[in-house]
This record gives C-alpha cells, structure tokens and sequence, in this order.
C-alpha cells in the first residue's frame, strides 16, 4: 500500500526503524500525541475528528473520564496489573458486573475464558475448542470474511493475499458465499444444506461454522435477522457448534451489546475483544456454552491473558450500558448515519450505502472504485477527519463514530465526509 500523503519533517526515526509493515500511519502521516472524546490532537496542535475508532477498539471514543477515573484510583492504589489466570479483585467485579448487565439480560448462560490480548486469540481459541468439543477437523466460514492474522484465524479469512503472506492454507476449511456481498445476494444456506447433505459434496461434516454477523473488514455487508435464524437452525440440527464473531460488532457498535441478539439467536461459542476494554487496552474473551467448555488446565493458555487494567477498565464502560443517557445518545447517532446514508446514495449515483447501528458504509465499488475511496479518505484526512477503507480493493469507506459523540462533532465529520464524496464524484464519472 502506498502512502497517501507523503511523510512530513519528524518522520526519521520512524522511515529508518519501524517496519514496513506499518498500515494506519502511511494514510494519515502526522504524529498524534493527544486524544479526548472524538478528537485526535497531533503535537504541533492540529485537531483530527476520529471515525476510525482504533480500527473499533475505542467505540466510548478516547480517554473516557468515567473510565479513566477508575485506571488512575487502581494504579493508585497499587492494584494488581499482571496477574496471568490468578483470582484478582479486578477479575472478580468484572465476571460479576458482565454476568449482571451483559449476560443474565440476554438469557445467556455461556462461561468466560480469558485469552491472548487480541481477537484473533479468540478465534483460535474458539477454532481449537470445537474441534476438540466434537472431535472432528472440519470447519466451515464464509468468503469476505476476517477473523485476525494469526495462523488459524487467517485459515478461516477470506483475504487471500493475507493467506499468502503468511504461507496459511486453508486446510479443513471450507468456504462459502456470505448472504451478501460484491457480487450480490447469495442462498448460502441453500448451499451449505446440499454441500452437507450430499455424500459425494467431499464436504464432511464440520465441528463449528464460523461467521461475523456483519462482515466489517470485508465491506460491512449485513447478515440479516433470518439469515442468521436460518443458520442457527441448520447448525443445532447437525450438531456444528456456531462461532460468532463480534469481535468489531460487539460493545455497541451495531446498536446493541452483541449484534446477534438482534436476530434473537443464541450461539455456542462467542469471540468479543476490541471495545471490551472501554479504553483501547488489550482485552479478549471467549464465551462459550457450559457444556462446551472441556478443556483442561493449561491447555489453551498465555501469559498475557486478563490484562487487569483493561478489565478495570471493560468493568467501568458497563457502566454506560445502564445509562439512559448513553442508550439514547446511540439511538440518535445510528438514525442520524441512517439519514446520511440515504441522503448520499440518493445525491450521488453508484453510490451504495449500507448501515447497521452506529456503522455505516459508503461503498463506491460502482461509482469510482478504490482509486476514488483513496481520494476521498485523503480529502477527509486534509479536512481535519480520520476514518479507513475495507472491503475488496479497499474502495469501501467505514464510518464509526465513537458512540458517545456529541451532535456539533458528528456534524462536522460528516459535512467533511459528504465534502469529500462530492469532490470526487466529477473525476469518478
């Protein structure tokens, strides 16, 4: 990926030693030093509007004074901040207050297992558990999928280019069409049901179907309700656990606390990371269903898992969750993406637009492509608003507000945002 902006004095020692590797800083090459709320403050004083959200692992935006409040009383008070699986006061209150504000709500009765620092830790944890539960090899996921960069999650990505880098093959996996995507709708069930009903399909029967119930990465295309209830249904007739991953959907991002409860589903294993924390601290669980859970001691484990601040930290944004305030303040920000939405595809030809909750999607793959989505993330980016591309030929814009924008900010990104769609639009027709 080439840079978007060309690197500016300051930059040395980050072009003589960091890796090449490096993504986010090649698209907005300033140095941030600053953060609060929705804005991002470089060191020399600009002021950035963030709707990239740390790639949806700061969905209660930055620096959040209930939470961070609660950090600085635990590190006063020399609280415990490593602690590997050990009992801990700070493990203890958040079981507790995620059983009562998350968990028992919902009718979910799923243990908790703490693993590595990232999502893609869930992912193989979730991965290795089903095939341990059931006892056979076979998994199935779906293209345009994303689930981390580790070797199992990659297994389970659609990305083929990411597969490729890291030498991964898909062993065991089988890939199917996701209900939707570039190439239109799709009967995936219908497939998935022949694949495994047929004995000669040389599709076996899996031990889990993994999914996203929005694809985030993968253009933020959209399970819906009875796609997921029919999914469900296929699996709990075959004995196939169902892993969902709301690693980017969970925490409020698609409007609820976990985006699959909208489809009144129940999964067997769940992967949550990103914003669980509620500060961008490294946090990672695995629900999983009490009959599920059979494994050994030690035999999935870590040394940095159950990071102690960061459920310090995941502890107080449940607090937010019984918020009247918070609940309505995101109400308004998924009718107000809603409106934008339909206002942009109706003004600008080609362009589609798809949104969940507080997720929105510009996708301009028929309208100017990835050529045009670079050009309006750079028009964003000069205009003070930092937000990503995803999808095929990154030529999706992904808008993720913090959750808890006020209305003048949320104004003001979007007015730059819409600036940019405009400005494009001549070149792209």
């Amino acid at each position: 990926m080439l840079d978007i902006v060309p690197p500016q004095q300051g930059h040395t020692v980050f072009e003589a030693m960091e890796s090449r590797v490096r993504l986010y800083s090649r698209s907005f090459p300033t140095i941030f030093s600053r953060a609060r709320g929705a804005e991002l403050v470089t060191e020399d004083g600009r002021v950035f509007l963030d709707f990239l959200c740390g790639a949806g692992a700061l969905n209660y935006g930055h620096n959040h004074d209930h939470i961070k409040r609660r950090l600085l009383d635990y590190l006063a008070d020399d609280g415990v901040v490593h602690g590997l699986d050990l009992f801990t006061t700070a493990k203890r209150d958040f079981l507790e207050r995620f059983q009562e504000v998350v968990m028992r709500p919902r009718g979910l009765d799923h243990r908790v297992q703490f693993t590595g620092p990232t999502g893609a830790n869930a992912v193989e944890a979730a991965l290795k558990l089903a095939r341990k539960a059931t006892g056979r090899p076979g998994v199935v996921a779906f293209g345009g999928a994303f689930h981390g960069m580790s070797q199992g999650a990659l297994s389970v990505s659609g990305a083929l280019a990411a597969r490729r880098a890291a030498g991964v093959s898909p062993q065991d996996v089988t890939f199917v069409p996701y209900e939707d995507g570039p190439a239109g709708p799709f009967d995936s069930i219908g497939y998935l049901r022949r694949l495994l009903d047929d004995p000669g399909s040389g599709v076996g029967l899996p031990a889990a179907v993994i999914v996203e119930p929005v694809q985030m990465d993968g253009g933020v295309y959209l399970a819906s309700g009875p796609w997921l209830r029919a999914l469900r249904d296929l699996t709990e007739r075959r004995g196939i656990l169902l892993i969902l991953d709301e690693i980017q959907t969970a925490c409020g991002r698609t409007g609820s606390f976990f985006c699959f409860e909208q489809a009144g589903i129940t999964p067997d294993l769940v992967t949550v990371s990103k914003s669980l924390s509620g500060y961008g601290l490294p946090l990672s669980i695995l629900l999983m269903r009490p009959e599920i859970d059979v494994w050994e001691p030690g035999e999935h484990t870590g040394t940095f898992r159950g990071n102690q601040l960061a459920l310090i930290g995941a502890t107080a944004a449940l607090d937010l969750w019984e918020s009247a305030e918070f609940q309505a303040g995101l109400r308004a920000l998924a009718a107000r993406l809603a409106d934008f939405g339909a206002d942009t595809a109706r003004a600008q030809p080609g362009v589609r637009v798809r949104v969940r909750g507080a997720v929105l999607a510009v996708d301009l793959s028929e309208a100017g492509g990835g050529p045009r989505a670079r050009e309006v993330q750079r028009h964003c980016y000069e205009g003070g608003l930092v937000l990503e591309r995803c999808g095929r030929e990154e030529s999706v814009i992904k808008v993720m507000p913090p959750l808890t924008i006020d209305s003048s900010r949320l104004s003001a990104g979007l007015a730059i945002l819409r600036q940019a769609v405009d400005a494009t639009a001549k070149a792209a027709s």
